[in-house]
């Protein structure tokens, strides 16, 4: 699973509609037949979401349900969009439109501006930070560069929050955001820079879809065209939305709801730019007939980096991780997870890029090895040690492949060959596509062998290698394919963004690496203060650190090493101490989540909704129902081995596995029991068995949502029951439950 095949780069168009769903598994076939009413997709880190909605989009295309110019699917990166773009495009359903929130709303209001306002549309602001940075002036406010850079961020959240400039002070203090400077302050510099802009006659990224908002609303006969040509929608990242893109998104739909979102609030990183998980966690409130998959399925990552990944959300507390989802690998038993403690952090820059070297000598391609770190301020010491080592690499986040000047350059000296045929004197001995791209591209820069060390010079022969190893794979897959049959697919790859391979390592933050995999993950400076960040203060902020961590494990497939260091410079005082989330996962630290959970015979849950259920019993996070489900099978959640015993599933633990029961607890509840059984006339284990007392003993439930999941509770016993329990694992007793309810 490191380079792609030529079929996989360039596979052929199915050939029916049935061939569509080829070689989905049950849950994802469920997400691609479901075309009709709302659906909610679940979506487990690896687990092939963007495989099963595109398919959904194809097969609805290929079977005639869908057509294509009525389908708006939306996701919130312009790279997302182009990979959607091309896959769909693979599958012969081009001409769905798939385009990020802003792209789509950008492309309407520029058409209805002149019917709903009257002349052109006002032009996007060049440079947003230099605007308010001018305002900061005008507000006698001084600024340095890292304080610019918040506030114009804390401008970007007001507005996807819908907060307008007097409001901005109650609205940080309601969300306990912690502004970068007192938020009188912000407040002002965000109406001067709104001043600003109405004075230029300039708009925002914001508002852009702030105005789409607003003529959605006020021109019903706008909306209503809106509505005509887009019958149907889909939603990628759906946990990310804003409550804008919320707003948007409704006015698409009208009254309809044929709508399938996919989303995964485990992976919930953006809360600081205004997105929210609540939208996904209230969709069966919203939608209560709405259709629910759950993919758990990873394809993705072998057992032994998804037992990680499990254990590290297995510690997350709040809303998002009552939903989250236990990934099944169906990869086969892989390489445990390597944890490395170093003196400082120059010495692992050195350490991670001698592994590095290790795995490209032992055959791991350059492009399928991340360094991931939290803040871009930690790349530099990673980049010395990479070019020290001789190991290239590239800076995740910087320009596009297709916009590169040399790959801009190369693509139209192919043009110029393509289109000069037999007659370029510069093909003379070349006898077949790949040796024509070479010839070419020669006098661009390629040469057989890469320049030495790191630099502008060998980021550009990557560039052009990439073309190179792109013209060799499209020529396997497309025997008898020329120049112009080339320079057609690079165009249509450069209109998806759907960039070839640049070989060289990765060096990203975890927020950039959002979205993509590779073989191998190193996880560095995972320090106390670092992950998580200092500023995370508040128990939200400090759970959505671990969601970061968590998508940073879930990138890998293969090898995964996690390291930190116990001071910043050689000789320093070693003071820090490892990351909180590493407690009772690194060996060390306590008790040990040994095992793995993998194996294929996982399955992910699918819950048809009811037409006509009643609108606030549709499986909110307030819904305490257990329904039917399809399930995998069950695992201990100490070794990961599967349970069949009735005792071990109540106690989701294998007899002999290590127990961390709360001894004093499972005394009050045994106290208790027994007065119960006493006042009912009934044995105690009437009440709850000793297994179930032993398991909410184990487990201190917090709320009705995690009591009511333990084998042996249910929904009866916890309606006649719960209240009393929770108040005896919250330490009180169930007296004061009463009184205080």
């Amino acid at each position: 699973m490191t380079a792609a095949t030529p079929s996989s780069l360039f596979p052929d168009v199915p050939d029916s509609a049935d061939a569509v769903l080829d070689g989905l598994d049950p849950e994802q076939r469920e997400v691609a037949t479901a075309l009709h009413g709302p659906v909610c997709v679940l979506a487990g880190a690896g687990t092939g979401k963007t495989r099963a909605i595109t398919h959904r989009i194809a097969y609805g295309v290929r079977a005639g349900i869908l057509q294509p110019a009525a389908v708006l699917a939306v996701t919130f990166t312009n790279r997302a969009a182009g990979e959607m773009r091309g896959r769909l495009r693979q599958l012969g359903a081009g001409g769905v439109q798939a385009r990020t929130f802003h792209s789509a709303a950008l492309r309407q209001l520029q058409y209805f501006w002149p019917k709903a306002v009257g002349g052109e549309l006002p032009r996007l602001v060049d440079r947003k930070v230099q605007v308010v940075a001018e305002a900061a002036a005008r507000c006698r406010v001084r600024l340095d560069r890292n304080e610019l850079r918040d506030v114009t961020g804390e401008i970007e959240w007001a507005k996807v929050t819908q907060t307008v400039p007097a409001d901005y002070p109650a609205a940080v203090a309601k969300a306990s955001r912690d502004a970068p400077r007192d938020p009188a302050e912000i407040g002002q510099i965000y109406a001067m820079y709104e001043q600003l802009k109405r004075d230029r006659t300039v708009i925002d990224f914001e508002d852009v879809l702030l105005l789409t908002v607003g003529i959605l609303q006020d021109r019903h006969d706008i909306a209503d065209q809106i509505r005509r040509q887009y019958q149907h929608f889909v939603v990628d990242e759906y946990q990310d939305v804003s409550p804008l893109q919320q707003r948007l998104l409704d006015l698409w739909l009208g009254d309809r709801d044929n709508l399938c979102v996919v989303g995964d609030a485990s992976q919930t990183i953006y809360s600081f730019t205004g997105a929210t998980p609540e939208h996904l966690l209230n969709f069966r409130v919203r939608h209560p007939h709405a259709t629910v998959v759950k993919l758990v399925r990873d394809y993705r990552s072998t057992p032994q980096v998804v037992h990680l990944a499990n254990g590290l959300l297995g510690q997350a507390r709040g809303r998002a991780a009552d939903h989250r989802l236990e990934l099944v690998s169906q990869r086969d038993p892989g390489p445990e997870p390597v944890y490395t403690e170093y003196a400082d952090e120059p010495a692992e820059a050195e350490g991670t890029a001698r592994r590095i070297r290790d795995l490209i000598a032992a055959g791991v391609p350059a492009g399928e090895i991340a360094v991931l770190y939290r803040i871009n301020a930690q790349s530099e010491v990673y980049e010395q040690a990479l070019a020290d080592a001789g190991v290239p690499y590239q800076l995740r986040g910087a320009e596009r492949f297709f916009e590169r000047q040399e790959v801009r350059e190369a693509g139209i000296a192919l043009r110029g060959a393509a289109r000069a045929g037999g007659n370029d004197s510069l093909l003379d001995g070349a006898d077949d596509l790949p040796a024509q791209v070479r010839a070419v591209l020669s006098t661009k820069g390629w040469t057989s062998e890469p320049p030495a060390g790191s630099g502008a010079a060998r980021d550009r022969w990557e560039s052009l290698a990439a073309l190179v190893r792109l013209a060799e794979d499209f020529a396997r897959a497309r025997p008898g394919s020329g120049l112009s049959e080339l320079v057609a697919e690079l165009d249509e790859r450069a209109a998806a963004q759907h960039a070839p391979t640049v070989q060289g390592v990765t060096l990203a933050s975890l927020h950039a690496a959002k979205g993509l995999e590779w073989d191998a993950v190193f996880l560095v400076g995972l320090t106390e203060g670092m992950m998580p960040i200092t500023y995370a203060r508040t128990d939200e902020q400090v759970e959505e650190e671990r969601r970061l961590l968590y998508v940073g494990v879930t990138r890998a497939r293969l090898h995964l090493s996690l390291s930190w260091s116990l001071s910043r410079s050689p000789g320093g005082r070693p003071s820090r101490r490892p990351s909180r989330f590493l407690n009772g996962l690194r060996p060390g630290s306590g008790r040990l989540a040994g095992g793995w959970s993998g194996g294929a015979g996982g399955a992910g849950g699918i819950e048809r909704g009811r037409a006509g259920a009643p609108g606030g019993d549709g499986g909110g996070p307030g819904d305490v129902r257990v329904r039917r489900r399809e399930r995998g099978p069950v695992r201990c959640r100490v070794c990961g081995a599967s349970l069949t015993e009735a005792g071990a599933m109540k106690l989701m633990r294998c007899e002999d596995c290590p127990s961390d029961m709360d001894e004093g607890l499972y005394e009050r509840l045994y106290d208790w029991r027994a007065e119960q059984a006493r006042k009912l006339g009934q044995p105690a284990w009437c009440v709850f068995t000793d297994k179930t007392l032993m398991a909410i003993a184990e487990r201190v439930p917090a709320d009705s949502r995690e009591l009511v999941v333990i084998a042996g509770v249910g929904t009866r016993k916890l309606n006649r029951f719960g209240a009393d329990v929770l108040a005896i694992c919250a330490g009180q007793e169930p007296a004061e439950a009463e009184e205080g309810s």
